[in-house]
C-alpha cells in the first residue's frame, strides 16, 4: 500500500464535532515522534484550531497560490462547460519542496491549508474541494512520508473525490445517533471509491462505548480513544498537544505497519 515510493496518504472524516481535528494532530504527533515526515492537510474550511493544537503557525491559503478564490472559480468556469480537464499544478511537489509561503514546519512536521472562510458572502467552498483533490493527488511522498488530510464535517469532500488521492479512509465516530447513522452511508461511499474505511471511536465510554460497538464494525475498529482530560484542557485554550496518548499511538503504528506492507 502506499503510493510515491512506499509512503501513505489517509484522510480523516465524520460528523461536525467528533474530534477529526484533534485526532489528526495527535497522530501526526505520534508519527512524527517516531522519526516519520508529516504533512498534514487542513482541508476543514471552518477550522482555524488545528494549527494551534500542532504548535504551528497557520500557514498562507493555498488558494491564493492560485491567485484566489475568484481567480480559482474562473478557472473552474473555463474548463468545467468545455469539458477540459482542470489542471492546477504543473508539476509534482514533495514535501521538502512545497512553496514556503504555503506551509509551517517544525522539524518533521508540516501543515498546509487549501482555504477558509474569511469574508461574509465570500461563497460557497465548492473550489476549496477542486484544489484539495488535485493537492493530495500531486504530493509525491517517499517511504518515510505520510500525509493526513482533515476534511470538513459530513461528506461533501466525497462528492467531489478528495478521497481519490488518498490510500486509507478513517472515519472518525463519537457517542451520538447521528455518527453511527453517518458512518452507513460513509462505508458506502467508500466502497464506491474503492477505498478501505476504518474506524475510530471518539470520547468513547461506558454506555456510549456499549452503543456504538453494536452500529461499528468490530474488525473495522482501529483504536477506541477515550476522553483525556490534558488533551481536552488543551485543546479549549489553543495550546499544543504535547502528551503521548496510548490509543493514539495505536494508530499511528497501524499506519506504520500498513506502510510496510
Amino acid at each position: 500500500m502506499g503510493t510515491g515510493s512506499d509512503g501513505l496518504k489517509a484522510l480523516l472524516c465524520g460528523k461536525g464535532g467528533s474530534g477529526k481535528s484533534t485526532l489528526t494532530a495527535l497522530i501526526a504527533r505520534s508519527l512524527s515522534d517516531r522519526g516519520c515526515n508529516v504533512l498534514v492537510i487542513d482541508n476543514d474550511e471552518s477550522n482555524f484550531g488545528l494549527h494551534r493544537q500542532m504548535g504551528l503557525e497557520l500557514p498562507d491559503d493555498l488558494l491564493n497560490f492560485l491567485g484566489g478564490k475568484k481567480n480559482l472559480v474562473e478557472k473552474m468556469m473555463e474548463a468545467f462547460p468545455k469539458g477540459e480537464k482542470l489542471t492546477l499544478f504543473d508539476h509534482k511537489w514533495e514535501i521538502p519542496t512545497i512553496p514556503e509561503a504555503y506551509v509551517s514546519r517544525k522539524g518533521n512536521l508540516s501543515l498546509m491549508a487549501v482555504g477558509k472562510i474569511h469574508e461574509f458572502g465570500e461563497g460557497c467552498a465548492c473550489p476549496m474541494g477542486a484544489l484539495a483533490k488535485q493537492l493530495i493527488q500531486n504530493i509525491d511522498i517517499g517511504k518515510d512520508d505520510f500525509v493526513l488530510v482533515d476534511t470538513e464535517a459530513g461528506i461533501e469532500h466525497f462528492g467531489r473525490g478528495v478521497e481519490e488521492g488518498c490510500d486509507i479512509l478513517f472515519m472518525v465516530v463519537d457517542p451520538s445517533y447521528e455518527s453511527i447513522r453517518l458512518s452507513e452511508k460513509i462505508s458506502e461511499l467508500a466502497d464506491n471509491a474503492g477505498k478501505q474505511l476504518y474506524y475510530i471511536l471518539n470520547r468513547a465510554e461506558g454506555a456510549g462505548k456499549e452503543i456504538l460497538c453494536c452500529g461499528i464494525p468490530d474488525d473495522r475498529v482501529i483504536s477506541t480513544v477515550p476522553i483525556h482530560e490534558s488533551v481536552f484542557k488543551a485543546g479549549l485554550l489553543g495550546d499544543e498537544f504535547q502528551a503521548s496518548v496510548p490509543e493514539v499511538d495505536l494508530i499511528a503504528d497501524f499506519l506504520v505497519g500498513l506502510k510496510s506492507k
